[in-house]
């Protein structure tokens, strides 16, 4: 078992001892399932995994049986199991050709934080929790409890410490005051704290004593007067906001009767009203309305217009139509007259004497 603070640089020995001339060797570094370096004898090259670029090399000296790993820079993620293969031709069946070491990096707890799980009320049932979310390896916790004059609680047998939780039970006044909690693994600690009262809980990332809880007090004072200025600082602004409107009010009051100065033989009262503005308002949309309906008016008497005239040009076709009839009227007239008179003069050529000579036998 190896332990290294995070940052430093370690280096986990491998030896090994052959029973044969090796003529070929590979050796492999690894973490867990995952190579980290491999060195291949005697060609004298050597792989190593990305992540381990430049922060992993290799000790070697083959015919002393000695193949050490240097780590640099060790970060959290190579806590683990680092396992040392060698594989060595011809084979050596004497031995066993693997080893490993187990590696911790060691990182101290970070800054726990503190936080109630519950409703802090009279009869209720809540939980204080503490986690860091730093450090290797894996920090223990442990809760402390302190009355309001900071002496310390003795624990009620019904309270539960464990893994960075406290469990409290039907709390009640007895419950409330100062809880610490303190985080801690083998290279050093850190602590959290938060005061319990009857209804609420403040929470507090301080890593002050329990003896600094004493300027709480006056802390709630000074928060408590803040609240109280800026209360009255409403109400005044309010009182402001109202004076105002009713100011206004008064003032539109007095525009129902102004006296303005007239010439010299007198004055002249006018008495202007508010309504007067709402009557003119209303008697200038009655003045659009009646001017829309003179529009609309105006529009029909065109189509009034356009009807006369189509019923004018109608009735010139039918004088028109009237003429022509006429004509044909006349023209028959004379065609009769012509043939009576031809008639006539037939008859007036028959010569009677011819018709005796007919009468005789």
């Amino acid at each position: 078992l190896y332990k290294v603070a995070r940052g430093d640089n370690i280096t986990i020995p491998c030896s090994f001892i052959t029973t044969v001339q090796p003529k070929q060797v590979v050796i492999t570094w690894s973490l867990g399932l995952n190579a980290v370096i491999t060195y291949f004898y005697p060609v004298d090259e050597t792989a190593v995994a990305p992540e381990y670029d430049e922060r992993a090399s290799l000790d070697l000296n083959i015919a002393a049986g000695k193949a050490d790993l240097l780590l640099k820079a060790v970060t959290v993620k190579d806590n683990g199991k680092f396992g040392c293969h060698v594989q060595i031709a011809p084979r050596d069946a004497q031995g066993q050709p693997e080893d490993t070491a187990d590696l911790i990096v060691l990182v101290a707890p970070s800054k726990p934080i503190c936080q109630i799980q519950g409703k802090a009320e009279y009869g209720q049932n809540i939980n204080l929790t503490c986690v860091s979310e730093e450090g290797s390896p894996a920090p223990t916790y442990k809760w402390a409890g302190y009355d309001a004059q900071n002496n310390p609680r003795a624990p009620d047998p019904k309270t539960t410490d464990k893994g960075g939780i406290l469990s409290l039970y039907n709390i009640s006044k007895d419950t409330s005051g100062y809880y610490l909690c303190t985080s801690t693994n083998e290279i050093r600690s850190a602590s959290c704290n938060l005061t319990l009262s009857l209804s609420h809980a403040h929470l507090f990332s301080d890593d002050g004593s329990p003896e600094e809880r004493k300027n709480e007090s006056s802390m709630n004072i000074g928060s408590t007067a803040a609240i109280i200025g800026g209360v009255v600082a409403v109400l005044v602004v309010l009182v402001i906001i109202i004076y105002c409107c009713c100011c206004r009010k008064k003032n539109e009051k007095k525009e129902y009767a102004i006296w303005i100065l007239g010439d010299e033989n007198g004055i002249e009262a006018r008495l202007q009203r508010p309504t007067q503005r709402l009557y003119d308002d209303r008697r200038s949309e009655y003045s659009d309305r009646r001017s829309d309906y003179n529009d609309r008016r105006r529009d029909y008497d065109d189509h009034r217009s356009d009807y006369d005239d189509r019923r004018s040009d109608y009735d010139d076709r039918r004088n028109k139509y009237g003429d022509r009839r006429e004509r044909y009227d006349d023209d028959r007239r004379y065609e009769d007259d012509r043939r009576y008179e031809d008639e006539r003069r037939y008859n007036d050529r028959k010569d009677p004497r011819s018709d005796d000579k007919r009468d005789k036998p």
